[in-house]
């Protein structure tokens, strides 16, 4: 690893402009990164970590100004400031010198284009290469990234993967052009255990053989831990703490860092409400859930009727097509699926990326056709309401989706985001009510009632999440599909947004289907788990004998993949 760094960042400041003035959202921030090097930025979300990333490169969001600061880029013995350069210049340096995986992969991949396609113009236009050999590197990449059927994903478009399958895309677009640094916002967010384990080694083996620098930005510490050698935490546009992994982990100075550990689900207890970075030194108000007062919470849920079936249930989507259009193969995505869910009950849903489990989540709300089987909701079978049957029924039933950002729309605020299912559904008597319930969900998912009136794009991924959830509690729903609702947030926003869940389902009694990558949250939360691999159940059981006695080699690879 070399001294000289590649990278040098000083007294960085940024500010969001607009008509009530400046709003600082970075400021006076300084660190480096050397040649071969690896430095993690951590921290909750709006932090500044994302911000702090697009300024290396000037992708600036709508009303960001840089107030002060340089960006020194060493390139060949050449000092060169990134935000004196016009914007032909910085083209350069896009994708050839320091190369981006960004947080949303949806947002960041053209829904009219395939995915192949995607990657071989982004490969052509950094590398003198013919169309063919192009597509061969695309293939090999997606090799390396762990995609099923690479050469079938190479002619899918966005919408037909999964959202870990299209971070993955986006993982091998940023890896094509080998680039002296990689910028990593965010990239394992999307990703279950094992395959976040494999790009993590795809990203050090990349560093070893091209010494490459990378700055990895996450709001999970444990995750940063495993790739960086320097850590810089962040809060509020500063940096609180800086030192090697080692340190930042074994021995964290800030009150602040030692917080960031302290909100994470446990595996080995279960304590009630999960700690926030706010209430982080009084840790005396929370108990301990003791496994007799589960055993008599199940045998209260278990011992009534289930408010959920779902029998046989089938969902294949066409691969492969005959010379007349109609189908010769399928993606079996659910095959043959079969389960029971409880008044109250919290039923986890866990397994790799492509398992199966959004696919299934929407099939049972009927937002994606089943091919077969039964889906009977308190009595009444789902597949056999008209439209206006089933859109009257959804208000019982909502989903909370896995990309934030697609799900609001961009030219839509905030508030009437929120607003609009309720008025879709009756709820209140007039908008003056319904802009005082939706400020108040706000509020319950810590976002201030400035947000009403603001547009998504002014958001974090992670505040985007959170109102995504607003919206969807502000119908009063009975069941609720978590569909990786607190994938994007950091350690602390998702303890509170977990607190939430619980506190309303008690309060409620709703019952939730959630579903996650990430079996330490799945375990907190469920009171079952089903085990999901390759469109099929795996094993079902209760939430800690899944975890303390897995029977399936496939769940004990899970199992082991936990950071």
């Amino acid at each position: 690893m070399s001294s000289n760094p590649i990278l040098e960042v000083n007294d960085l400041s940024v500010a969001f402009s607009d008509e009530k003035g400046e709003r600082k959202v970075i400021e006076d921030i300084n660190f480096s990164i050397n040649k071969g090097e690896t430095v993690g930025i951590v921290g909750e979300s709006g932090s500044g970590k994302s911000i702090t990333a697009l300024s290396l490169l000037q992708l600036f969001p709508a009303g960001a100004v840089i107030t002060n600061g340089s960006i020194n880029f060493n390139d060949n013995n050449n000092s060169i400031d990134l935000l004196k350069l016009n914007k032909n210049n910085i083209e350069n340096y896009r994708g050839r010198k320091i190369s981006m995986i960004f947080q949303e992969p949806m947002t960041s991949l053209n829904p009219v284009m395939t995915c192949g396609k995607q990657v071989v113009e982004a490969i052509k236009i950094h590398q003198k290469i013919s169309k063919k050999k192009a597509t061969q590197y695309v293939i090999k990449l997606f090799n390396e990234v762990r995609l099923p059927r690479p050469e079938n994903i190479f002619k899918s478009y966005p919408h037909q993967l999964s959202g870990g399958q299209k971070q993955r895309v986006m993982i091998a677009m940023a890896m094509s052009s080998k680039p002296p640094i990689l910028i990593a916002d965010e990239p394992t967010t999307a990703l279950d255990v094992t395959v976040q384990k494999t790009i993590l080694v795809l990203m050090k083996n990349l560093q070893k053989k091209y010494n490459t620098s990378i700055i990895f930005i996450s709001h999970d510490l444990s995750v940063v831990a495993q790739i960086a050698d320097v850590i810089l935490v962040m809060k509020n546009g500063h940096i609180v703490e800086t030192g090697t992994s080692a340190d930042i982990i074994n021995n964290p100075k800030h009150n602040y860092t030692k917080a960031l550990w302290a909100c994470r689900p446990s595996l080995d207890e279960r304590i009630k409400p999960l700690p926030t970075i706010s209430d982080y030194n009084i840790k005396n108000k929370f108990s301990t859930i003791t496994q007799e007062q589960r055993e008599l919470h199940h045998r209260d849920i278990y011992s009534k009727e289930p408010v959920l079936r779902v029998k046989n249930i089938k969902t294949f989507f066409p691969e492969k097509k005959n010379f007349f259009g109609n189908p010769v193969k399928y993606i079996k995505a659910v095959n043959n699926v079969s389960f029971e869910v409880y008044k109250g009950e919290t039923l986890g849903l866990v397994g790799e990326s492509g398992c199966g489990k959004t696919t299934l989540g929407r099939t049972i709300l009927q937002l994606i056709e089943g091919c077969s089987g039964e889906i009977i909701y308190d009595g009444q079978n789902l597949k056999n309401l008209s439209k206006i049957e089933l859109r009257r029924f959804r208000k019982k039933i909502q989903i909370i989706f896995q990309d934030p950002y697609s799900s609001l729309s961009p030219r839509m605020t905030v508030g009437k985001a929120i607003i609009e299912p309720m008025q879709v559904h009756g709820i209140l008597q007039n908008n003056k009510q319904r802009k005082l319930r939706a400020i108040e969900m706000l509020k319950k998912v810590n976002l201030d009632e400035s947000a009403f009136y603001r547009y998504p794009h002014e958001f974090s991924g992670g505040q985007r999440q959170r109102i995504g959830i607003a919206r969807a509690l502000v119908l009063n729903p009975e069941l609720i599909i978590c569909d990786e609702s607190v994938s994007a947030l950091d350690v602390s926003v998702q303890a509170r947004v977990l607190n939430l869940l619980n506190l309303l389902k008690d309060e409620f009694q709703l019952t939730y289907i959630f579903i996650s990558h990430d079996l330490s949250v799945v375990k907190y939360m469920s009171d079952r788990i089903i085990v999901m691999n390759s469109g099929k159940i795996e094993e079902t059981g209760e939430a800690d004998n899944i975890y303390m006695h897995p029977n399936s080699d496939y769940t004990k690879k899970l199992i082991k993949s936990i950071f």
